[in-house]
């Protein structure tokens, strides 16, 4: 790798003999935003911990998403344990020519490093409408290549200044919880007034809750041509396309800075920041208008959440160029302060939890604790989410029983990445609380359940069946995947529903692991406290 002045901000890799260049951009593309961040959202994170008004839950959390972003630098556990689809978006200049099929090339760099690197297999693929299966390679990938002046969503600034003979390409790990925030809305004109569209921005930015690990950066996009135009616009948004747009309507898109202050005084003072109380629920906001049809006004809104893996690269003909990553978080000015706040946690504030005496025990040491109080968790923990939980619903309907470890320890709902050579376990965090609330009553009313362990906030289903069973919800912080791999988990075991893959079901020991009371056996609920 040498350093060229074409771009400040690129590394140049240049073309070797026989070498298929769009696999190759693919695979360093996809390993390099695995594991490390770009210096501008390192940055926005330690800015986010050091505002004025950062709470010590905003530090505490900043800090560890800090920390983690260091341990994923080291490439051995990626920065989230869901490292997600393969996104790839490409813009071929004029006269760009490559030698093969462009699709078949990216999506054979991504499928090589997803099982070179242990990258979670998270794709689902149909038996028939409502049978799935793990195809074990995480493809399809999402590949779209356009012309430069395609118009179905607006071309990226980068691209514009590219040279000819060139492609300019986003690639992005798109992972379910930011995904599955985005909503749209199929509006009119009465949207495009300045108090009607702030209130429908307040409504829409707290609905994202935290289950999507904040700080976010928040995209919001009004108008387009078609529904299509509009969510495609949105995704790229989210995934930086637009940073350079012009804030200046004498486009046809461009950017509303007033709209975009709006949204991020309406994040900072949700309640909601770095996951359970704080001010930090985003890192930057960008708000988009695009031309629309007069009969119809396409709104939508989404995240990138703080494991913000989306990198730019072009193609020449001499070589491809990928955006520059930070090798050594440690270093970056501000980031040892931020840290060293989480390493001076006093531990005397944590009540200290150990699963060793069943889950009976649990519940008695969790007995008056209240929402928002910090827990150590220590022992053995069932690891189970979506795919289990319906396996679990059919045994119990099929049999009237569920499998007797189910209710034996603390159940957190994760997938992990697929174990690194000579590790425990993958990146490991936990993943979207609320997909699992159809369950409360049946698992509950079976001695299963009685304490979880997740993200986010969840129905006021759950919230009152914990009161009727005596039963905690725990949240446990996201976007620090790598750092609960490497420094809290001790030992895990498949204990049923191997085929599963990263949904089959694990026993996992852990030590010390930071958790937080979201609902306890009252039936008190830390984010239903924040809306109070």
């Amino acid at each position: 790798m040498k350093q060229t002045d074409i771009h400040s901000n690129f590394d140049f890799f240049p073309k070797e003999n026989g070498e298929d260049i769009l696999q190759k951009t693919a695979e360093c593309a996809f390993t390099r935003l695995s594991f490390t961040f770009t210096k501008e959202h390192i940055e926005s994170v330690i800015k986010a911990a050091s505002s004025e008004g950062a709470s010590d839950n905003d530090r505490y959390v900043c800090a560890c998403i800090l920390k983690n972003a260091q341990t994923a630098s080291e490439g051995k556990f990626p920065i989230c344990q869901d490292t997600g689809i393969a996104n790839i978006f490409g813009w071929k200049k004029k006269g760009f020519k490559s030698d093969g099929d462009e699709y078949e090339s990216l999506s054979e760099g991504a499928k090589k490093i997803y099982d070179k690197k242990k990258l979670r297999f998270s794709t689902s693929v149909p038996k028939n409408f409502y049978e799935e299966f793990d195809p074990k390679n995480n493809m399809p990938a999402q590949v779209a290549i356009f012309s430069e002046k395609a118009s179905l969503a607006p071309t990226p600034g980068f691209v514009k200044n590219l040279p000819e003979k060139s492609m300019g390409m986003i690639f992005c790990a798109k992972g379910g919880g930011s995904s599955n925030k985005t909503s749209f809305i199929q509006g009119t004109k009465a949207f495009l007034t300045k108090e009607r569209f702030t209130a429908l921005m307040k409504e829409q930015i707290s609905k994202f809750g935290t289950s999507a690990c904040p700080p976010y950066t928040i995209g919001i996009v009004a108008g387009g041509l078609s529904p299509e135009q509009n969510l495609l616009t949105l995704k790229l948004a989210t995934m930086g396309a637009y940073d350079d747009m012009t804030h200046e309507p004498n486009e046809n898109a461009f950017r509303d800075r007033e709209l975009e202050e709006i949204a991020m005084k309406i994040a900072e003072e949700s309640g909601y920041g770095s996951q359970f109380g704080g001010k930090a629920f985003a890192l930057s906001a960008v708000v988009i208008r695009l031309p629309r049809h007069g009969a119809s006004c396409p709104i939508s809104f989404g995240v990138s959440c703080s494991a913000h893996r989306n990198l730019k690269a072009f193609v020449t003909e001499s070589g491809f160029y990928l955006e520059k990553t930070v090798q050594n978080p440690s270093e970056i000015e501000g980031f040892s302060e931020i840290v060293q706040f989480a390493e001076n946690a006093n531990p005397n504030e944590c009540r200290i939890i150990s699963t060793s005496e069943g889950i009976s025990s649990v519940l008695s040491q969790l007995k008056g604790a209240k929402p928002g109080e910090r827990i150590l968790l220590s022992g053995k923990i069932l690891v189970a989410r979506d795919a289990a939980h319906a396996r679990w619903k059919k045994t119990l309907d099929e049999t009237g029983k569920l499998p007797e470890y189910a209710s034996k320890y603390p159940i957190c709902y994760a997938g992990p990445a697929r174990t690194p050579e000579g590790s425990v376990i993958g990146s490991f965090g936990p993943t979207t609380a609320g997909r699992m609330d159809v369950y409360a009553e049946p698992l509950m009313k079976n001695g299963a359940a009685l304490v979880t362990l997740a993200k986010g906030n969840r129905s006021r289903e759950w919230t009152d069946s914990c009161k009727k069973f005596g039963a905690f919800y725990l949240g446990t912080p996201g976007g620090i995947a790598a750092l609960i791999a490497s420094k809290y988990i001790l030992s895990q075991e498949i204990i049923d529903y191997e085929e599963l893959g990263m949904e089959a079901v694990r026993l996992v020991e852990v030590k010390d692991l930071p958790c937080f009371v979201v609902t306890n056996d009252n039936g008190e609920d830390f984010y239903e406290n924040l809306k109070k």
